[in-house]
């Protein structure tokens, strides 16, 4: 199943580390088949204020974007971010092909 890993970007400082960033994460991705869905675009807001912007991975599975985040490769560049943004990460999967709102349901029980 198709797992995500998910950063929301604020206060980024595009100087000289950031872009260093950008040049090396491409790189960092290829051994875990991680491919950018979502990166640089300014969101439409349409519910409540949001502030900064969204960074969405998607990988083959959960263990591919776990390694992929371990690695060293991406823990080299990690700091270039973290020193210049104010940032928060997540990894989760997807759901499944055919997945509707109501099979949420039957997880409750």
């Amino acid at each position: 199943m198709t797992a995500y890993a998910i950063a929301h970007l604020r206060d980024v400082d595009l100087n000289a580390e950031i872009v260093d960033y950008i040049r090396l994460i491409d790189e960092t991705l290829v051994p875990f088949g991680g491919r950018f869905l979502i990166h640089g675009v300014t969101p439409e807001v349409i519910e409540e204020p949001w502030e900064g912007d969204l960074v969405v991975i998607a990988f083959p599975d959960i263990g591919a974007a776990r390694s992929w985040y371990a690695s060293p490769a991406y823990q080299a560049i990690l700091p270039l971010r973290t020193r210049n943004s104010r940032s928060a990460a997540i990894i989760l999967d997807g759901v499944p092909e055919g997945y509707k709102a109501t099979d949420f349901l039957a997880k409750l029980g």
